[in-house]
């Protein structure tokens, strides 16, 4: 008996390695692409004659897009399984991609890198991989496990993003959008390794699963799910204008041409390190608690790597910084999620969370082209992304982390 158990112990920890390593190659390609859009900003606003507002607004609207539609990838990955969504959502990303590679007019462009892209995104991310990693993945144990494929998640920015500069710099725009199509319709398969079940882990040590209709009545009621929710804005207005414009503002700045895409890099290189961190914390120490000092440093460091003189090592040092508190936010976030309402209907709790993550991005991504174009600065947008950071924490440490009485069981109203 106890060899059969240990087979089986065995057995279980493949199949959890096999599902992380999937969800981070999956991550990787995706957001790896994602994370080059700021490079493209210039080539397509002189070369090709559009305005940056609007180039802005086809890679703010992928954001936008991808919020309103990763709740809807979410339930169908929750209900269906990963396979067919990943194999959707690549070839509808890597459609975008190509479109956006060809485009001759910028409506085209908001098609392509905007609405294609962000509904290949939503399902090809956080909102579908992670669910499926910290469902297999044991209660004790699923922090550290969506912090794991989170971290290799920051892979594809730390290679893609200066392949990518490479690819533009010698063969152009158009080029290197197809090699990242080409990029993303190779990872789809992967999908299908997401969907694998493991009967002995956390599921079945949790209560019979309450109704999405139920569950989701039960979350928009909770304090601390709606703080989460409102919270995770920020994050998202801080990581899209600072991936969006930081390579201009450093143009702007008289800094080294290629700074831009090495600090793009550097964080995804220490967002790697970054993620594991905050899913390790997350396994020891509240996970609202270990986010609301994430958002008090990421702030802090936005509003002091303004307000000092830039130099090269201090766009390294800020870059690393930024790298440790990337997406840390995103393992914490879900697995805060899991904690208090299961992992039954996590892709669609987590949706509905990152829609409000999305909305953020659409903002900081937009509001930083239109502003530029208004005033010739970043200043007002890079004050705004540090104080929004010191709300967010102080958003985070109040809310209560006690796990939810499943809908199921209740006979009267579900209490929050």
């Amino acid at each position: 008996m106890s060899t059969a158990n240990s087979r089986h112990v065995v057995s279980l920890k493949n199949q959890a390695a096999w599902v992380v390593v999937s969800g981070t190659l999956i991550l990787s390609a995706a957001m790896g692409i994602r994370q080059t859009f700021g490079l493209f900003i210039g080539p397509f606003s002189f070369d090709r004659g559009m305005p940056v507002t609007q180039v802005a607004f086809a890679i703010a609207l992928h954001n936008l897009v991808w919020g309103f539609a990763q709740p809807f990838a979410g339930a169908a990955a929750d209900r269906h399984g990963s396979a067919p969504v990943v194999a959707f959502g690549g070839t509808t990303f890597a459609a975008g991609l190509a479109l956006a590679a060809l485009a001759p007019s910028g409506a085209m462009l908001v098609v392509g890198m905007g609405l294609l892209v962000g509904i290949g995104v939503s399902c090809t991310t956080f909102g579908v991989v992670l669910p499926a990693v910290g469902r297999l993945a044991s209660p004790e144990k699923r922090s550290m496990a969506m912090g794991l494929a989170s971290a290799g998640g920051s892979l594809g920015q730390v290679l893609v993003v200066p392949l990518t500069q490479t690819i533009r710099e010698t063969s152009g725009v158009s080029t290197s959008l197809l090699v990242l199509a080409f990029l993303m319709l190779a990872a789809a398969p992967l999908g299908i390794v997401l969907d694998r079940r493991n009967p002995g882990g956390a599921p079945s040590r949790e209560p019979p699963a309450p109704s999405l209709r139920a569950v989701l009545s039960q979350a928009c009621r909770h304090p601390g799910y709606r703080l989460l929710t409102v919270a995770f804005f920020v994050c998202g207005f801080q990581l899209a204008f600072i991936a969006t414009y930081l390579p201009g503002y450093l143009f702007l700045c008289h800094m080294p041409a290629g700074l831009g895409a090495t600090a793009l890099a550097l964080i995804g290189l220490f967002n790697m390190a970054g993620s594991w961190a905050c899913g390790w914390l997350g396994g020891r120490f509240r996970q609202q608690t270990v986010l609301g000092w994430l958002y008090l440093i990421r702030g802090i460091a936005i509003g002091v790597f303004f307000l000092l003189p830039k130099t090269v090592g201090s766009v390294v040092v800020f870059a690393a910084v930024m790298g440790l508190t990337w997406l840390g936010t995103v393992p914490l976030t879900s697995g805060l999620v899991a904690k208090v309402f299961g992992t039954r209907h996590l892709g669609t709790l987590f949706g509905v969370c990152f829609l409000s993550h999305q909305v953020g991005s659409f903002l900081g991504a937009w509001l930083g082209g239109f502003v530029f174009d208004a005033t010739g600065s970043y200043t007002l947008l890079w004050g705004a992304t540090a104080v929004a950071g010191l709300l967010a924490a102080m958003l985070h440490f109040p809310i209560n982390d006690t796990v939810a009485e499943n809908p199921a069981r209740q006979r009267g109203p579900a209490r929050t």
